[in-house]
């Protein structure tokens, strides 16, 4: 699949509420990320701008494994970052499959997942005591619906997947002109926040 195939979204969108949503297809370079670990958002970026939870002085704690795969601004005061949430633990993935998607991946093809996509936009009031990086979050996470073994496959491969995304206006915690803009911005290229 090289472009939104109608049908195919057709299909995906018949499985969820009822909304506007805005169908893209992206490339994507999903690497594992561990909670807690090396790469993990919660403990790096979030705490850059909102600090330690104050009443445990720990980082929020995702519960589960997630893949990050692209970042960049949006302008000086806000950056996007962009997720993958598989709705099981990749650990549940079946291990034949997921090689199956690592030797087709070799065989430069490109398989495709789909995810319901939420924009969430949030910023703290004031900046914390202990924050070095006061600035507006951007997060685009992707919940897949379809392709746990592609996905993870791409992490373990370094290569990259399609992914068809259903990114809901509706349910975004997010206004319907900063959901629409989300295609224009996902063709920026990637960058990581440089700190103020």
């Amino acid at each position: 699949m090289s472009h939104v195939d109608d049908a195919v979204v057709e299909t995906f969108g018949g499985l969820l509420p009822v909304g506007r949503y805005v169908p893209m297809l992206l490339s994507i370079q999903p690497r594992l990320i561990l909670p807690a670990r090396p790469g993990d958002y919660f403990s790096e970026e979030q705490i850059a701008t909102w600090g330690v939870d104050p009443f445990w002085g720990l980082p929020e704690y995702p519960q589960t494994p997630y893949y990050r795969t692209w970042q960049a601004p949006v302008d000086d005061e806000r950056h996007l970052f962009e997720f993958v949430v598989p709705m099981v633990p990749p650990s549940w993935n079946d291990r034949t499959r997921v090689k199956e998607y690592e030797q087709l991946l070799a065989a430069s093809s490109t398989p495709t997942a789909v995810a319901v996509t939420l924009l969430d936009i949030a910023a703290p009031a004031v900046a914390a005591g202990d924050a070095t990086d006061y600035f507006e979050h951007w997060g685009l996470v992707h919940f897949l619906l379809d392709g746990h073994h592609k996905v993870e496959a791409a992490a373990r491969t370094g290569r990259p997947v399609r992914l068809l995304s259903l990114l809901a206006i509706d349910f975004s915690n997010a206004s319907a002109e900063d959901a629409q803009a989300i295609p224009d911005l996902r063709r920026l290229p990637e960058a990581s926040r440089k700190n103020r």
